[in-house]
Parts: C-alpha cells; sequence; structure tokens
C-alpha cells in the first residue's frame, strides 16, 4: 500500500522537474522531445491516482472518479509515448 503514494509523488516530482526544464532549453524539438517525457508522468500520476484514490475511499462514487481519472491518465501516458518516439527519432537524424 505505501508503493501507490510513493508512485505517485514521484510523478508529480518528474511531472514538474521536465517542466521546469523546458524553459532552460533553446531547441524546439528538444522542447518538444522533454514536454512528452513530461506528459507521460503527468499520464502515471494521473492514472496511479485515481488506482490510488479508489483503494483509499472504495465506494461507488470513488470508483467511477478513479476510471476517469484512470482512463485519461493512460491516454496522457500513451499520447505521451507516442509524442516521445517521434521526437526522438527526429533527434537521432538531427544528431546522426
Amino acid at each position: 500500500m505505501i508503493a501507490l503514494p510513493v508512485i505517485v509523488a514521484v510523478s508529480l516530482i518528474l511531472y514538474l522537474y521536465f517542466k521546469v526544464k523546458i524553459l532552460t532549453l533553446k531547441d524546439t524539438r528538444e522542447m518538444y522531445y522533454t514536454n512528452a517525457k513530461a506528459r507521460m508522468a503527468l499520464g502515471a500520476f494521473v492514472f496511479f491516482f485515481g488506482i490510488y484514490q479508489y483503494f483509499i475511499f472504495q465506494g461507488k462514487f470513488s470508483l467511477v472518479i478513479g476510471v476517469v481519472f484512470i482512463l485519461i491518465g493512460g491516454l496522457q501516458g500513451y499520447y505521451g509515448a507516442k509524442l516521445f518516439r517521434y521526437f526522438r527519432e527526429q533527434i537521432k537524424t538531427e544528431q546522426g
């Protein structure tokens, strides 16, 4: 049970880290690449927060809200992973 709050906290910290890191970047592709990482971290945060919320409250309403959070977090993470792969390839072809 202690693992879920740790995962939620770590993913939130990673999201904030990547968003702040974007401010220091000059290259647009690097910014999009870092933003894709931030999207994945945000997706993980929302996904695991939805699971954690259900385990804490265990009611029908929290189940509905948890399912919505899980779906939104999953979609956010999926889209972030898709962008991550795309911009990783863009950066590789630019460098090599």
